[in-house]
């Protein structure tokens, strides 16, 4: 995974989208309706930004030295089944973070930089998926 491209995707959307929560839940209501109520009291939308805020930075840990962000997911997983979210559909959100990327970056959504998200994605869900592995040590 090229942490480098997945990380100029972040300072490009941060330039033009300095709040992308709407577009990556939109997203992910549009593929999971039923998840849409658990957020009615969030009348501001501060958790869902709050939420995207903690994706954002377990992203950014996993793709560098990978201090919490694999112990964080896999706490989030069983505390979100808690509130009623299957696992598969809280992997799903790291995809909505990429296709909103995707979209916002749009013709400067190259290639390489899908490739890499695809691969994080694929890393981020052994976690999701298997929430009492071990995390690999990353060598840096």
């Amino acid at each position: 995974m090229d942490a480098d491209l997945i990380l100029r995707s972040f300072e490009i959307v941060a330039e033009r989208r300095p709040d992308p929560a709407p577009l990556v839940y939109g997203r992910l209501f549009a593929r999971f309706p039923d998840m849409r109520p658990l957020f009615v009291r969030d009348d501001d939308g501060s958790v869902k930004g709050e939420m995207l805020s903690r994706a954002f930075e377990a992203i950014l840990d996993f793709i560098g030295r990978r201090h919490f962000a694999h112990t964080l997911i896999q706490c989030e997983v069983v505390t979100h089944e808690g509130y009623g979210v299957p696992p598969e559909v809280f992997g799903t959100f790291f995809g909505a973070i990429k296709d909103a990327f995707a979209e916002i970056l749009g013709p400067d959504w190259t290639p390489l930089m899908a490739e890499a998200w695809s691969e994080l994605l694929a890393e981020l869900d052994l976690y999701v998926t298997h929430p009492d592995q071990m995390a690999p040590r990353k060598v840096a």
